[in-house]
């Protein structure tokens, strides 16, 4: 480990927040984040910290307080109001106290916060506040997890970290851990931390410095025990290269993908889909394809902490056909149709342990282990995803690192392990009932740097879709990219595309469904216009026209096609269409055939692909000039010679357009996105059919 303490970084972060937060909190805030930095400590929303001090109430008062790290809280990024104040002598109090239940202790916490509007603390509040130390830090490192999970664990721990680190057997987080822990310390006082068996490490100390270096410390002795006592070099045993596996899996993954959608009882979204992200590299594909990866694997997890992300245990696949897909659907098939009836036997074995207010979860395996392609997560979006991917890369390198050290892997039992999958504080921190409408779904947008494309993009990830904005290769797709990664993180990628080349569109959907597992919405919305007569057209300009706005519709639409009928969830297809599919402009007679072209395309795919659930519709918007700042390319290539022909200047052109419209209406590129959205959220029962967006043009009303 390396200890990353700084005392000019700390007392920079101090002096920045102590003016709002106080010295003693800012300094918390400042190791928690160390803490998060390695993510061989705590992983997502994991661990936990604190800190004691004082708070001034309205009358000026002085109480005592403890302040803990919010539940769920990603202490990486945390800042001091990520530590939720709470009354510290009233909370002391509860140590009397024999039993409580979740409900009963959450109801404390929010009662005795100093902020209404504070998010709920830590499950593990309690443990801080009975513990009599100023800063407690709480971790899940890989190395304590590897000697807490093994037969001999208070023995190991003794060896590699001394005789005065005590050890505390697993109890369920929350009031019954704090309790076991209390009882244990007040037995031996002058320990200098404690190992929680199955869980974790607490560490202490008078200043945030001294607890978060008495944590590495810790750590660091751990690890190099463990290196000392391995016993056994791993053997490599991959017959799998990594860029096999990947093709395997990009093979795959849309037919994976489908399965593991549920239905969802709705004729207009028949199924909740999942997003599906790998992890395949040397490492997880030598667990993967070797024996020893089965046997460890579906042992119980390294911590309880992670269960709500992976679920009790994983779904192990072996054996698969790769060279026929039919054999290979009904391979897979099979499998994920065991896991569920095993899960729906756990949850019935279990069932009147499952608290009132806690929903059950669906019954599809988070984690799957594939021999020859390696591990595949999966989630409601890429954030859950990523986390069931990392939680399980940590779970191989614990659980491999114990079989080096010749042990056995030791878990928690069932028992322990339901009660914390079913557990209302630990649903708490998924936030469930605020899933945004299409925040399970995938979109390829082509054409996307221009300013109608970029307007979708964000309308799509506004509503949690998962977007891929493709286009040329440049500067125009690099900066789109950049502006949308910055609000929308991993939900948004940039494919470099030629809609002309079956090969590029080809290889472009393939990464989306290396990403994300699958395509459910494709924009067509790439196009290029010129202004000309018929009698001055050259033929060769026309025919470049035709490679994009015709050729460049239907390779989109026939590789989208092809996936969907792969994935078997339905799908939908957008193209943006135009109002001179309807109404026609002189001079502008290329772009008016070619997209009236492109038009009938969509329109003849509505008819084919309706019987697989896939619907196609059309949005026929007027003259957008911008999205914001970003310039539409067709307007850049048009707009001078319209401009010229009628003696305006660019507002006035604007002005133009808005006046010929029954309403007067500017149209802007977030009208069009709106169009889109409704098609792609499923608003009603319709295919085939187009959506003027021109303020109304009698002229170009659809008929």
């Amino acid at each position: 480990m390396i200890n990353r303490w700084s005392d000019a970084d700390a007392e920079k972060f101090a002096t920045d927040n102590a003016g709002t937060w106080g010295r003693a909190l800012a300094l918390r805030a400042y190791s928690a984040r160390l803490l998060g930095a390695d993510r061989r400590l705590v992983l997502h929303g994991g661990g936990n910290t604190s800190v004691k001090d004082e708070h001034r109430n309205i009358l000026g008062e002085a109480v005592e307080a403890v302040f803990v790290k919010a539940s769920g809280a990603d202490i990486a990024e945390i800042g001091p109001e990520g530590h939720v104040g709470l009354d510290l002598n009233y909370l002391r109090e509860f140590a009397a106290i024999e039993a409580m239940s979740d409900e009963a202790m959450i109801n404390e916490f929010r009662t005795h916060m100093f902020s209404s509007n504070a998010p709920t603390p830590s499950v593990e509040t309690l443990l801080h506040v009975f513990l009599p130390f100023k800063y407690i830090d709480h971790t899940h490192a890989d190395a304590i997890l590897t000697l807490a999970n093994q037969a001999d664990s208070e023995k190991l721990i003794k060896e590699a970290l001394g005789a005065d680190v005590l050890t505390v057997g697993y109890h369920t987080p929350g009031f019954k851990l704090a309790k076991a822990v209390l009882a244990a310390f007040n037995k031996r006082r002058h320990c200098k931390a404690i190992v929680l068996l199955h869980h974790g490490i607490v560490t202490w100390g008078d200043t945030a410095r001294d607890s978060y270096g008495l944590m590495i410390e810790l750590v660091t002795a751990a690890e190099q025990f463990i290196i000392k006592h391995t016993a056994i070099q791993p053997k490599r045993h991959v017959s799998t290269a990594p860029d096999e596996a990947r093709q395997r899996y990009i093979k795959i993954a849309p037919i994976l993908r489908g399965l593991l959608a549920e239905a969802s009882g709705s004729e207009d979204r028949p199924f909740n889909r999942v997003i599906i992200k790998p992890l395949i590299d040397a490492d997880t594909l030598n667990y993967t394809d070797c024996g020893i990866g089965r046997e460890t694997a579906l042992t119980p997890p390294v911590t309880s902490d992670y269960l709500i992300r992976t679920k009790a245990y994983p779904l192990w696949i072996d054996g698969l056909n790769y060279e026929n897909m039919d054999v290979l659907r009904a391979q897979l098939s099979s499998a994920i149709g065991d896991y569920k009836s095993r899960y729906e036997e756990y949850l019935t074995t279990h069932a009147e342990k499952m608290g009132g207010e806690t929903s059950r979860f669906d019954s599809i395996p988070r984690v799957l282990y594939i021999e020859g392609i390696g591990v595949v997560c999966s989630g409601r979006d890429i954030e859950s995803a990523t986390i069931a991917a990392d939680i399980t890369r940590q779970s191989i390198e614990i659980k491999s690192a114990i079989a080096a050290m010749g042990h056995q892997y030791e878990g928690i039992s069932e028992e322990d392990i339901f009660a914390m999958e079913y557990r209302t504080y630990q649903h708490a921190k998924l936030g469930m009932s605020d899933e945004p409408p299409l925040a399970r779904e995938t979109a390829i947008i082509t054409g996307a740097a221009g300013a109608i494309g970029s307007a979708i993009a964000r309308e799509l990830l506004l509503n949690g879709c998962h977007v891929a904005v493709t286009d040329l290769p440049g500067q125009r797709l690099d900066s789109l990219y950049e502006e949308l990664h910055s609000q929308f993180g991993l939900r948004v990628m940039a494919v470099p595309m030629d809609v002309t080349d079956p090969v590029s569109v080809s290889g472009a959907c393939g990464k989306v469904v290396e990403r994300w597992g699958g395509l459910d919405i494709v924009i067509v919305n790439a196009g290029i216009a010129m202004v000309a007569s018929l009698s001055e057209m050259s033929i060769e300009a026309f025919r470049k026209l035709e490679r994009v706005n015709i050729d460049g519709t239907l390779i989109i639409i026939a590789e989208a096609a092809r996936h969907f009928a792969l994935q078997r969830t339905g799908g939908d297809i957008v193209l943006i269409s135009t109002k001179n599919v309807f109404s026609p402009s002189a001079n502008f007679g290329a772009y008016s055939v070619t997209k009236a072209a492109a038009h009938q395309v969509a329109r003849i795919a509505s008819l084919e692909l309706a019987g697989i659930g896939v619907r196609v519709n059309m949005v026929a918007p007027d003259g957008v000039f911008s999205d914001g700042a970003r310039r539409s390319g067709l307007w850049e290539e048009i707009g001078p010679d319209r401009m010229r022909a009628r003696g305006l200047d660019e507002k006035g052109l604007e002005d133009y357009y808005k006046g010929r419209n029954l309403l007067k209406a500017r149209v802007t590129a977030s009208h069009v996105a709106r169009a889109v959205l409704f098609f792609a959220a499923r608003q009603t029962p319709t295919t085939g059919a187009t959506i003027p967006v021109d303020g109304g043009l009698p002229d170009a009303v659809p008929r």
